[in-house]
């Protein structure tokens, strides 16, 4: 299972993803264009010495993204969406799409999804935060492949 995030605009969230993924054991791409320079030192002070324990594989774009996928299913979580990842059956090569934070992901991109997911939320509010909406869906595609750590 992989977490990928398309365009990621806030380091804090990315280093908390990347965080995420030390602990839980999840490889993590980046496709660019970022909306903060690389080396910014807040994705350092979010994720910690734990940026040291996770894969991180950056790609100039979608298109190059794509490429290293496979035969995986690209399943992507938005706010657009009507399924929910609690009804759904993940398998453990997904690889799990979040689009950036001010804009989700362009049609083009949506287009390509295998499917599309929303977390379930109260009608009052518009959305979780990137970091949170990650932690969430993949602790849920984890459990049911059975990949959660020991």
């Amino acid at each position: 299972m992989r977490i990928a995030l398309f365009e990621p605009e806030i380091a804090g969230n990315v280093g908390a993803v990347l965080r995420l993924g030390a602990c839980l054991g999840v490889a993590v791409d980046l496709i660019e264009p970022m909306g903060f320079t690389w080396d910014d030192r807040r994705v350092r002070r979010t994720a910690m010495d734990y940026i040291d324990h996770v894969a991180i594989t950056r790609h100039a774009g979608f298109a190059a993204f794509r490429a290293t996928i496979g035969a995986a299913r690209l399943l992507l979580f938005t706010t657009k969406a009507e399924a929910s990842p609690y009804d759904f059956a993940f398998r453990p090569d997904d690889v799990l799409l979040f689009g950036k934070e001010s804009a989700g992901v362009p049609d083009a991109v949506a287009i390509t999804a295998h499917a599309r997911l929303r977390l379930p939320m109260r009608p009052q509010v518009r959305s979780l935060n990137l970091a949170m909406t990650v932690a969430l869906a993949t602790g849920e595609a984890l459990r049911q492949t059975a990949q959660l750590p020991a």
